[in-house]
């Protein structure tokens, strides 16, 4: 028993050793030679590394027995082996281990390339774009697919490239926005690529190669080199025009367990093994030395290599709060500004209890990670639970609370009583730009989808008979809507399309449904242009006024002052030039009701900004006295 405990105490301090100084350079490719590494087993009994001339056939044209360095193997290729593919094997399996940096096509093989080629011209003068603080940011959430897919005049649609042609760009400059957040862009294992031409979608939560672009998004996935330079320069477009690139990272689990790089190399290490608090059949283990490493070491590489802005943790809540610290500081000392929240829950009991894990209850723990906020999600369109129930938009009552939790952006606040906020029993932000605004998101309803589900369903229960929701009430509730996500402190997110009145045909979780499902319908353009004028307008509002992002909890509890209303309506003040806005006094009330309502104001003459679906910053009219009636299902934004 001793000697078994002393073993396994060795083992661990081999394994705490190798990840400080190992950084999973598993090729290292040079003219002359390539080096091969990796991690695996002490006791494996062979491992085997393979070249071959494809990435998909073929027999091996080289073996090679890798020697071991306590945890490390290694093996030397000797000639030029650039173009060459390779597989490790310790006999569960060959594979192109943990982080290969190009594979063949559907990433079965690594790929032995100088990935200084891939470079697009001016690359190293490709630069971040400029951010301040997180609450300047306005992220716009979007799947290469759905976003260019149907567009008629897209050159390369579904594709990496779509985001370098003008009238994507355009599109997003015009709106407004300056974080694009992409949807899993890696490797993932649910659409052949070989078999493009069956447009088989997937939103890519399946991971297979972590740090490789995905070859369905590029215009050929059997060349290795193609799909990393046609992504960077996607992010080189996008940097151009002033907008940042924030990855979806999906570190929680593996597409499965059996075929996985990780179990293929080092069988159990990787994972908590018969958890599953990801919900997708298993959980990695974040704690273990070299999975903490891995996630350090993937997230440097995609800022390096790729340029990559910001990260979104999937289901952040897997994670061990010090493996997510420790990523958070080597990210500190790259560049501070680079952007990191994720999803504050799991999606099942982890093997780690809650108070160790990445759950939104813990971001006070977590100085500069910031985390998604159903509070102000279902207070504003109802609960996740169930798509018939509605929230504040659909005038269900005692939504208010949440909603100002969410305003005020997740922070502790003298006037929000905690007891009656939906979720949470205590403030979990330290700083609001801990908090990630939003309404809708690709997971679950978009928001037409919502609104056109719970609307009737709300108020049937309380008239007791059905109401016929038209459009223009669906567009309404969708303004007002947005304008509680972009007036608030927190960090504004946004699904792409909700600037076009996108709808799915009502299908909650679209991860596997057809384009015809997921595509952003570009007529609508045409068909709700006061929709897309709307969002333009409050974007710009919140970029042009500091009032609306003071970034500090401090000056929010200084200067945000909810003011007293009728049922249905959440009225606050952003007072005495707050984060020295040029508008002295800012009020914003957001009206919930069927009915015109009438709110008590301070007294003075305002300048209305936004009123009956409008904004304009020079000013739709004015408003003298202390009352200010709003219209019914819209929000008024006045200032003196």
């Amino acid at each position: 028993m001793k000697k078994l405990i002393l073993l396994t105490a060795l083992v661990t301090m081999a394994l705490t050793a190798a990840a400080q100084d190992f950084h999973f350079d598993e090729v290292t490719y040079s003219p002359q030679q390539t080096v091969f590494k990796l991690f695996a087993p002490v006791d494996a009994k062979a491992v085997r590394l393979r070249i071959y001339a494809q990435g998909l056939g073929g027999k091996a044209l080289k073996t090679v027995k890798m020697t071991r360095q306590g945890t490390l193997w290694h093996a030397t290729v000797k000639g030029d082996m650039k173009g060459r593919f390779y597989t490790f094997d310790i006999g569960r399996g060959e594979c192109p281990g943990v982080f290969a940096k190009a594979v063949g096509v559907n990433g079965l093989r690594g790929a032995i390339i100088d990935l200084k080629e891939t470079d697009p011209a001016h690359w190293c003068c490709d630069e971040r774009p400029v951010t301040k603080s997180p609450a300047d940011l306005v992220i716009y959430e979007m799947h290469h697919r759905d976003f260019s897919i149907a567009r008629q005049d897209a050159k390369h649609p579904g594709k990496f490239l779509a985001l370098t042609e003008p009238w994507a760009v355009e599109h997003l400059k015009t709106l407004g926005v300056n974080a694009v957040h992409i949807l899993p862009s890696y490797d993932y294992g649910s659409v052949d690529e070989t078999r493009l031409a069956d447009n088989k979608y997937n939103w890519g939560y399946d991971p297979v190669n972590y740090n490789v672009p995905e070859g369905g998004y590029s215009t050929d996935p059997y060349r290795p080199d193609v799909r990393i330079r046609e992504f960077k320069q996607m992010v080189q477009a996008l940097h151009k025009a002033g907008i940042r690139v924030i990855l979806d990272v999906v570190y929680n689990h593996t597409y499965d367990i059996e075929h996985s790089n990780f179990q293929r190399t080092y069988p159990d290490y990787y994972y908590r093994v018969g958890s599953n608090g990801s919900g997708c059949g298993n959980e990695t283990a974040s704690e273990q030395p070299m999975m903490r490493r891995f996630m350090m070491e993937s997230v440097k590489y995609w800022i390096e290599e790729y340029h990559i802005d910001g990260f979104r943790f999937d289901l952040m809540g897997v994670h061990d709060i010090e493996t997510m610290n420790q990523i958070r500081q080597m990210v500190n000392d790259i560049d501070p500004t680079i952007f990191i929240y994720g999803e504050g829950w799991s999606a099942g009991p982890c093997a780690l209890p809650n108070e160790q894990l990445g759950m939104k209850a813990n971001i006070t723990e977590m100085p500069g990670i910031a985390a998604f906020s159903d509070e102000i999600r279902d207070a504003l369109r109802g609960p996740f639970s169930d798509d018939t129930k509605g929230g504040f938009l659909a005038g269900v009552e005692d939504c208010e609370e949440s909603l100002k939790f969410g305003i005020v952006g997740a922070i502790s606040h003298p006037q929000v009583d905690m007891k009656q906020v939906n979720y949470a029993t205590k403030p979990w932000a330290i700083e609001p730009t801990q908090m990630i605004s939003y309404v809708s998101c690709h997971d679950d309803m978009c928001l037409v989808d919502r609104l056109k589900a719970s609307l009737p369903n709300s108020l049937s229960e309380k008239k007791g008979k059905q109401v016929t929701v038209d459009e223009d009430e669906i567009i309404r509730l969708d303004l007002l809507a947005q304008t509680a996500v972009f007036t608030s402190q927190g960090v504004p997110f946004m699904l792409s399309g909700e600037e076009l009145m996108r709808d799915k045909k009502g299908v909650h979780n679209s991860f596997e449904s057809p384009d015809s499902i997921n595509h952003l319908n570009w007529e609508n353009l045409k068909r709700y242009p006061q929709v897309f004028e709307y969002y333009k307008n409050l974007i710009a509002l919140r970029q042009h006024h500091p009032a609306f992002r003071l970034g500090n909890a401090d000056l929010v509890r200084k200067h945000l002052e909810f003011i007293t209303t009728p049922k249905h309506v959440v009225a606050f003040q952003l007072k005495n030039y707050a984060g020295r806005d040029d508008w002295r006094n800012i009020i914003v009330v957001l009206n919930a009701s069927k009915e015109v309502q009438t709110v008590s104001i301070p007294k003075g003459i305002y300048t209305e900004v936004c009123c009956d679906g409008v904004i304009n910053e020079n000013g739709l009219g004015t408003i003298e006295g202390d009352k200010a009636a709003v219209s019914p299902q819209s929000a008024l934004i006045i200032h003196d």
